[in-house]
């Protein structure tokens, strides 16, 4: 028996000496590893912050295990990179396995430090692999950007360039009878919850060519329609005389809000030529104030693209609202795009805010989206305050049993019409396509009044003006 015991373990050892000669690492000087790409490139970061991670994918493409002797950044402690080789925090790691046709990961983080310039700046540095004396590399590649640091502020009288971009933390608060004048071309990004608070009066005119932009300070492209990365715009009731002119406001939780309950009197607001995208709530969220808007485009917010309550004074002129809400969290959106009321309930026990809402107009406007078992629009009012409105020349997406009859509210109604935007989802593009039936639709007097469009082009070139933001201009044949 101990004979049979005795051989036994001598045949199991024999086999597993042969075994680990089989698992010998490969030892050839042409062993090449694969990677998943030759260069690992970061969107525009801002100085002195953290990037988001990026990673790269390294392959053993042979039927033996590999052993890399070393792993390490070129520019060691002095580079700007930082690395996470396969689970272990460190620039450099060495003798590092990886099984036959397998993979790891290393990760890939950088901060640029600021150069005090005005123009963009790139840092470089590489990865070095060694293995069997056979050296490889991969390049990485960052983009920065210098800016001016605006945290928990208050601002008196004061103009902002567009010579750098600024970043604000936490927020940057326009004091009473202080006025915050923006540059064209000026680019202004917050950070998580971050937001811009006015009490006193902002004036924000670009132009066509050089737009003011309100935006999150994630630059990576993943990032680049993601709502709720900061918090918003709120114009306080009081604040008079804001401008909003060739602006860009996105990927916030509510992009404007005119008006708030607890101050006395209202906001007052102009708006020209205006995008405000992709917001965790609102895009336009009102109350007891007044707004004029003209060449606005309002799209996809998680519940309301507009929403005017507590009564106040609107106009709406050449504008697209069109909530295609979608595929950025779970939730479906079961609100309208836009909601008018002259009321608001805060809590149950208490009474509700009631203002006279003495003018709600839109006038060759799309109101739509895509949630098409339901009307787009809502209506709600109580009756012992005022609640004027008028639809004028518009596309509404609301059920055939919508009544649009009445012409004190309602003239020249295209009602459940689908307007034919050329892809609001993956491109978030709110051109018309060429079958839209908004073309050459509107009321001539009302294009008269805002003869050029969003882009700028001339809305009166050809049989009549497109209803919303955008006007289709076909090329001529040659």
């Amino acid at each position: 028996m101990k004979r049979l015991l005795y051989i036994l373990t001598l045949i199991l050892t024999v086999g597993y000496l042969f075994s680990c000669e089989d698992e010998k690492y490969l030892s050839s000087s042409d062993v090449k590893l694969r990677f998943s790409t030759d260069t690992v490139m970061f969107d525009t970061v801002f100085t002195t912050l953290g990037s988001t991670t990026e990673h790269l994918k390294i392959y053993n493409p042979y039927n033996q295990k590999l052993l890399i002797s070393s792993v390490r950044l070129a520019k060691g402690e002095m580079s700007n990179f930082r690395l996470n080789i396969n689970g272990v925090s460190a620039n450099e790691v060495k003798d590092l396995e990886i099984a036959p046709f397998d993979s790891v990961y290393i990760f890939v983080e950088v901060t640029v430090d600021p150069n005090g310039q005005n123009l963009p700046l790139v840092v470089k540095d590489s990865i070095l692999f060694v293995t069997n004396s056979n050296h490889q590399d991969v390049d990485l590649v960052a983009w920065g950007q210098d800016f001016k640091l605006i945290k928990q502020k208050k601002l008196q009288t004061t103009t902002w360039t567009n010579e750098k971009p600024y970043l604000v933390y936490n927020y940057a608060f326009v004091d009473s009878n202080a006025t915050l004048t923006i540059e064209p071309g000026t680019k202004i990004f917050f950070h998580k919850d971050a937001g811009l608070y006015v009490k006193g009066r902002i004036v924000a005119k670009g132009t066509v060519d050089n737009p003011i932009v309100f935006q999150g300070d994630r630059l990576e492209d993943v990032y680049a329609n993601i709502p709720d990365q900061w918090s918003q715009i709120l114009l306080y009731s009081g604040s008079k005389n804001n401008e909003f002119s060739n602006v860009e406001i996105k990927n916030a939780n509510i992009g404007l809000q005119v008006g708030n309950i607890e101050d006395e009197g209202f906001a007052t607001v102009k708006l020209y030529n205006t995008k405000i995208q992709n917001m965790a709530y609102a895009g336009i969220f009102a109350m007891k104030s007044e707004i004029e808007a003209q060449n606005c485009l309002i799209t996809n917010c998680g519940s309301f693209a507009v929403a005017l309550l507590v009564g106040g004074s609107y106009e709406f002129i050449h504008s697209t609202i069109a909530n295609y809400w979608g595929g950025y969290s779970s939730k479906v959106r079961s609100t309208p795009s836009v909601l008018i009321q002259n009321f608001v309930s805060v809590k149950k026990d208490q009474p509700d805010y009631v203002g006279d809402l003495s003018k709600a107009t839109f006038s060759n406007c799309i109101i739509t989206g895509n949630v098409f078992d339901q009307n787009e629009l809502l209506l709600v009012k109580r009756n012992d305050a005022l609640f004027n409105y008028k639809f004028d020349r518009c596309i509404l997406q609301v059920a055939d049993t919508f009544k649009t009859s009445n012409e004190e509210h309602y003239l020249n109604i295209m009602k459940g019409i689908n307007p034919k935007f050329v892809d609001p989802y993956k491109k978030f593009n709110f051109e018309l396509d060429t079958l839209s039936p908004a073309k050459d639709s509107g009321k001539v007097t009302i294009g008269r009044l805002v003869p050029a469009d969003l882009k700028g082009r001339d809305r009166l070139l050809d049989k009549g003006p497109d209803i919303g933001a955008l006007e289709r201009q076909e090329k001529s044949a040659k």
